[in-house]
């Protein structure tokens, strides 16, 4: 199976979607089929993996993004060969792939990754809610339907596309991790050399460090519980536009030596930074189905987060971790001095991590999502049928 990933942005770019897509394309691959990752800009730039296909676009500020409105025709030529295309972005690549895909008849399948609408005010604050809710409620929903089947990661962000209008059937089917690099990772002296003693309390973060992440509420619940209790460390790994901000917070609560920044590292590093950490800490409501989340808890990490979807889906509050209600600092700190304080419960909750992970394991992902690619397949042949998919087939055959 011809199979094409169509996103917005990918490598260099770090994000939870690319690695997404870039495990899932290496797995995919791996039971035989061809992947195809079509995206924009940074042509330039050496790919480690095969078959990305870049077309030219406009930088977007410095958010990493580019612009366009079409595809090179190196790339047009290609997603005409595809048996599937799956699109990761609705508006920009969403956009093109219904242009170039239905009337050939190539189904499309999209996955919704992100709450576009707290994305929304997080980025752009003097933007009136309403109308950032009007915008998505007057487009997402048509653009399902345009689709030929919509995943969600997770049910809470299926409730999430039901409020703004979305009625189309939604399947379900979580993002899947490698559990295996997390689950054999090895510590080594990286604790020490981060400077934290053996017997501090570690809470470790991974994630862009943006204003969508709800990082200073983390950091103010983090102060408190400081203040009480002297052995107990947190490590924010990964990078971002509110770092220097952050870092800042860190000096004026006068919490440097217990508040350590990494910034970016190695993807394939990640299990080891996670392995010498004793739980995982998350403030962030955008998550749609986080995959730090999952990996902390294939390292066998309890995890501490707010009881949102996405993170409220995957943790079980009490038995793999702590959910505290939205907004709500004390509620949030109480349960991290919980989480510091009860060595033996911390324990416990880390085993259940470790064991319910399982179902999100890459193998079994890779399949559910297999199996919905052909069924798209199979139930879209008559319409490559029709006359009119047949003409732009020759048409692209005679061009070619």
């Amino acid at each position: 199976m011809r199979i094409g990933m169509m996103v917005d942005v990918y490598k260099p770019h770090v994000s939870g979607i690319t690695n997404y897509i870039s495990l899932n394309k290496k797995f995919l691959e791996q039971l035989g089929h061809e992947v195809f990752v079509f995206t924009f800009g940074n042509e330039d730039y050496a790919d480690d993996e095969t078959h990305i296909i870049r077309s030219p676009g406009m930088p977007l500020l410095n958010t990493g993004y580019y612009v366009s409105l079409n595809y090179s025709r190196q790339a047009r030529s290609l997603i005409r060969t595809m048996d599937v295309v799956h699109v990761h972005h609705p508006f920009l690549s969403g956009s093109l792939a219904l242009r170039y895909c239905r009337p050939r008849g190539i189904p499309v399948i999209f996955t919704n990754h992100t709450r576009y609408d707290l994305y929304t005010r997080a980025y752009l604050p003097v933007l009136p809610d309403v109308i950032g809710e009007t915008a998505i409620e007057a487009y997402l929903p048509a653009f399902c339907r345009a689709c030929d089947l919509v995943i969600s990661p997770s049910p809470g962000m299926r409730d999430v596309l039901r409020r703004y209008g979305v009625d189309v059937h939604i399947e379900v089917v979580p993002n899947g991790v490698d559990l295996k690099p997390f689950r054999q990772a090895e510590a080594g002296n990286l604790r020490a050399d981060l400077g934290f003693s053996p017997d501090t309390v570690l809470l470790i973060y991974v994630g862009r460090l943006g204003p969508e992440k709800n990082l200073p509420f983390l950091l103010r619940s983090f102060a408190g519980a400081a203040l009480a209790y002297e052995n107990i460390g947190l490590l924010l790994v990964g990078d971002g536009p509110e770092r220097d901000n952050l870092e800042d917070r860190v000096q004026y609560m006068k919490l440097t030596d217990r508040v350590k920044f990494t910034g970016m590292i190695p993807y394939h590093t990640l299990p080891n930074y996670m392995r010498i950490a004793d739980a995982f800490v998350t403030a962030s409501v955008t998550e749609v189905h986080p995959l730090t989340v999952i990996e902390a808890m294939a390292a066998g990490l309890p995890v501490l987060g707010i009881d949102s979807p996405g993170v409220g889906d995957t943790i079980e509050d009490g038995v793999t971790g702590y959910l505290a209600p939205e907004e709500d600092l004390a509620a949030f700190t109480a349960k991290m001095v919980r989480l510091i304080t009860d060595h033996e419960n911390r324990k416990r909750m880390a085993q259940q991590a470790w064991q319910q992970v399982e179902r999100y394991a890459i193998e079994n992902t890779v399949q559910k999502m297999l199996d919905l690619y052909q069924g798209v397949v199979y139930t879209t042949i008559p319409d490559r049928r029709t006359w009119r998919s047949r003409l732009m087939r020759a048409w692209d055959r005679w061009v070619n």
